[in-house]
């Protein structure tokens, strides 16, 4: 099965004896820009809460303005489950707990499905690049007492070097990733599909995919927009397939990408009020699916999908003024002010 876009409107997609002051202060931090643009339609204070894990001296350009190539190789018959692994991966609610509330998502380790050498959280680092996966900061279940950081492996890497065997005949992969969403980070049972597109996903992430140089590209508005359309795209799949458990997820993902945009206009008030209608509109059609009536669900998300074309031109016309721009984020506090 192929996943398009209708036509035109593709973009061209902690251990708790060391919880203290910081902690508190980075999980704070973290969520006051979104939840004051999702809420209230506001401009968000100027930073992003992604300056939370990033490392003392690390440059905000090439760590949040850049990204690695994804080494992405599907087969064609795994296009769906592919397409909803990748916006599940790139989700915060996925995980649960204080991950989901910091913001924190599979991605945010694994850039592109990568690694993050940028990456130091209050607690659970110890290195930059290095990550304590059995901390009582995200799990009451795994939590071992022992300050034991190790490196972000690189799931775009050779597959020899990682600790799982992703071959679907081993099915090794698949409990992996559920205890990791259930009980390394405390999240919600994840919905079958959902779990087996995680680790379609992971097994797609092959080196061989690697553009040669593994040059960073860009983070735009287009690319986030594009995950946030390719998300909705994929609900839709999977409500025709009968399965509102999976487009829940799949609008949560989308969410979650608007809301990673509405932090980047910190100066544009007007973009950053219709980044908070979209929001409330995949939202307003989440509620019609839990309350069983899909045919109004489906009618929300179309007249998003008329609606978004207008509002990628829009960003980025204004991108120069956001914190896309390099020179907005060399120069952006390295956390924004606490919300009131």
């Amino acid at each position: 099965m192929r996943l398009r876009l209708r036509r035109g409107r593709h973009p061209a997609p902690l251990d708790r004896r060391r919880r203290g002051p910081g902690l508190r202060a980075a999980l704070h931090i973290a969520l006051g820009g979104l939840i004051l643009v999702l809420t209230t339609g506001a401009a968000a204070p100027a930073g992003l809460k992604a300056f939370a894990w990033l490392a003392p001296g690390h440059d905000p350009v090439a760590a949040l303005g850049f990204q690695p190539p994804e080494c992405l190789k599907p087969q064609a018959s795994q296009a769906l489950q592919v397409a909803i692994g990748r916006a599940a991966f790139r989700s915060p609610l996925i995980l649960g707990g204080q991950a989901a509330r910091a913001g924190i998502s599979c991605e945010t380790c694994h850039r592109n499905g990568r690694t993050n050498p940028d990456f130091l959280f209050p607690g659970v680092s110890g290195a930059a690049g290095t990550a304590d996966v059995t901390s009582s900061i995200f799990s009451s279940h795994r939590g071992n007492g022992v300050d034991d950081p190790r490196p972000i492996p690189d799931l775009g890497g050779p597959k020899a070097a990682l600790k799982i065997d992703q071959s679907p005949d081993a099915r090794a992969l698949e409990p992996f990733i559920h205890g990791l969403i259930t009980q390394e980070f405390d999240g919600p049972e994840p919905p079958p599909a959902v779990l087996e597109g995680l680790a379609a996903y992971v097994r797609a992430l092959d080196p061989a995919a690697c553009p040669t140089g593994d040059t960073p590209t860009p983070l735009t508005s287009a690319s986030y927009l594009a995950d946030a359309a390719m998300a909705e795209r994929t609900a839709e799949f999977s409500l025709y397939r009968k399965d509102p458990a999976t487009a829940l997820v799949l609008l949560d993902a989308a969410r979650s990408r608007l809301g990673l945009l509405a932090e980047r206009y910190d100066r544009s008030p007007k973009l950053t009020r219709r980044l908070a209608r979209s929001s409330t509109d995949m939202a307003a059609a989440a509620d019609r699916l839990r309350a069983g009536d899909i045919p109004a669900a489906q009618r929300i998300l179309t007249r998003w999908q008329d609606d978004w074309p207008q509002l990628l031109l829009d960003l980025k016309a204004d991108e120069p003024n956001s914190l896309f721009a390099p020179a907005r984020l060399s120069a952006a506090p390295r956390l924004p002010p606490q919300a009131s």
